[in-house]
């Protein structure tokens, strides 16, 4: 039933559920929203689909203090290393850490990388972007999983360079 207008002007507006049963919005789960944040007043309500979550600045503060005290006593015991690097997301969009589903992954941790060579390849918008290391080195640490939505800036991999890195 569509509303109707009367001949003074008035419109007719049908009961409160002709609504719903017209219109029946998805919810947040099958929407293309990714994440969904509300404050007003004392109320605050955040909705993510992304792995990551948002913590509490006591928390981060808490983590903070306890990785200072850890990175101490490892610089105490260890020697010293060669710097570490971050290769990091360029854009938004889905992470592809292998070229198809049954292949191998592009790297894997303790892999030596060159120069130039592609690391994953991020979607957005339908075109693929593939990610090269932009330095000589061995890969630490993996940041994402495999099609993870991935935010600019945000690290993909934790590289140890090289000593003659040209």
């Amino acid at each position: 039933m569509i509303p109707d207008v009367t001949p003074n002007g008035v419109f007719y507006l049908p009961p409160t559920g002709w609504l719903t049963s017209f219109y029946n919005p998805p919810n947040f789960e099958d929407s293309d929203i990714r994440e969904l944040e509300i404050n007003q007043d004392s109320f605050q309500l955040y909705l993510s689909k992304n792995k990551q979550t948002h913590k509490h600045e006591d928390l981060i503060t808490t983590e903070k203090t306890e990785q200072t005290t850890s990175v101490k006593k490892k610089k105490a015991n260890e020697q010293p290393t060669l710097p570490s690097q971050n290769i990091t997301a360029p854009l938004v969009g889905t992470v592809y850490l292998q070229p198809t589903p049954d292949a191998d992954p592009y790297v894997r941790s303790g892999d030596h990388v060159k120069k130039g060579d592609v690391v994953c390849v991020i979607e957005a918008m339908k075109m693929m972007t593939e990610i090269k290391s932009p330095f000589n080195g061995i890969i630490t640490s993996i940041c994402v999983s495999n099609e993870e939505l991935v935010e600019v800036e945000q690290p993909l991999f934790s590289v140890q360079e090289d000593k003659d890195n040209d």
